[in-house]
């Protein structure tokens, strides 16, 4: 076998190797997410607590594969972001900013981790109270997760793009909401975080994506952000985005000494996947940031909101198409949920009721990571019955 071939062949989830590490970056994200949670308190800065979510993968990674001969790189593979109540997504703010969460908040957690390149994402909605979630909160909540339960049935080798985004959009409606427009969920492979292969959340003349089937051993981020308003949103302010990855296929010579100086720093330590501003000089970057994303040597991450007033929920999990079925690796367990409204549809039933596992003959070893199936089944709320009865492993 050629160095190509076996390098080929390693990168795949035909090798345990790497089965391995998507599942130790998935605890290790988990765990942080479970930490972010505790951190969602009234009057706690948003800055802090997407800190402490980095310095935590941070920290857990750099204990891994300390003594390999190889240099594996390891760390966080998308910065910690608390998106609250109207935005939608990718709020990280830089260390100067205030913002701070309140009492019924609704915080969108949004965070990526990666071994050797193999990268595990999660997205939680959580509400600062304490007891059930009510209302519209509610029903928004339950239209992502269960939307996100249905993706999770119909996310397997043989299955089209186009059926996971018909499906999610029926689950929204029939929660009264939308599915937020733009969102792409992306196949993920070694060191890329979005992938060719895409599922759109929402079909239409302005945005086509290539028809796709799903094939054993891929890897996808699921990504579902559904909205109580028109799941249209905007970006009102480019200063506020403080994500950026460098797009590897351009270059370009800049002219201020800010920006090349910012840009070989980015180069030095975030080659290849996305980063936040807060890693970097607060000033020089403002400056230097600006250029680089004016000649595209940057794809910015824009904080985009829906109208004032309306609430924005996100589930993502990180699945991966093995051969005896789709093992979802990523999630946390939701609050309690009382929605206003149930699922009656047939179609959706159904969908709630297949599998997840392929029945093999044979009494194959029991599956471990348990604790990720339970986070999955577990606070589903009543409306989501029919996700827990559905015999997922």
């Amino acid at each position: 076998m050629s160095d190509d071939e076996r390098e080929e062949k390693e990168l795949d989830l035909t090798s345990s190797e790497v089965v391995t590490k998507y599942k130790s970056a998935a605890e290790i994200v988990n765990k942080a997410l479970q930490l972010v949670v505790k951190e969602c308190k009234p009057k706690a800065k948003i800055v802090d607590i997407c800190e402490k979510g980095d310095a935590f993968i941070r920290e857990q990674t750099g204990n891994m594969y300390k003594n390999s001969k190889k240099k594996i790189e390891r760390g966080v593979a998308f910065p910690t972001c608390l998106s609250v109540n109207n935005t939608v997504c990718h709020f990280s703010p830089l260390a100067s900013d205030t913002s701070e969460l309140e009492e019924g908040d609704m915080v969108k957690i949004d965070m990526g981790c990666h071994i050797d390149g193999f990268i595990a994402v999660v997205a939680h909605t959580h509400v600062v109270q304490s007891g059930p979630i009510t209302g519209k909160q509610a029903d928004v909540v339950a239209a992502a997760n269960t939307a996100a339960e249905v993706a999770l049935r119909l996310v397997r080798p043989g299955k089209k793009n186009k059926d996971v985004s018909d499906a999610i959009q029926k689950v929204a409606a029939a929660y009264d909401c939308k599915i937020v427009e733009g969102v792409l969920s992306h196949q993920l492979k070694q060191f890329v975080i979005d992938g060719n292969k895409v599922i759109l959340s929402v079909s239409n003349p302005d945005t086509r994506v290539d028809d796709a089937e799903f094939e054993e051993n891929e890897v996808y981020a699921v990504d579902i952000v559904a909205s109580t308003g028109e799941g249209k949103p905007k970006l009102l302010d480019e200063k506020q985005t403080t994500i950026f990855k460098r797009a590897v296929d351009k270059n370009y010579h800049l002219k201020m000494k800010a920006s090349r100086f910012i840009f070989s720093e980015i180069n030095q330590r975030f080659p290849i996947l996305p980063f936040t501003a807060r890693a970097l000089e607060e000033k020089r970057a403002r400056l230097g940031l600006v250029e680089c994303v004016n000649h595209d040597l940057l794809q910015p991450y824009p904080v985009l909101y829906e109208k004032p007033g309306d609430y924005v929920a996100h589930i993502k999990f990180t699945v991966l198409l093995m051969p005896n079925g789709s093992d979802r690796i990523t999630s946390h367990p939701l609050q309690e949920l009382q929605p206003t409204k149930m699922i009656d549809d047939p179609e959706i039933k159904a969908w709630l009721a297949l599998g997840t596992k392929t029945k093999k003959k044979g009494g194959g070893k029991k599956k471990k990571g348990k604790k990720g199936d339970k986070a999955e089944g577990g606070a589903e709320g009543e409306a989501m019955d029919a996700s827990t009865n559905g015999g997922a492993s």
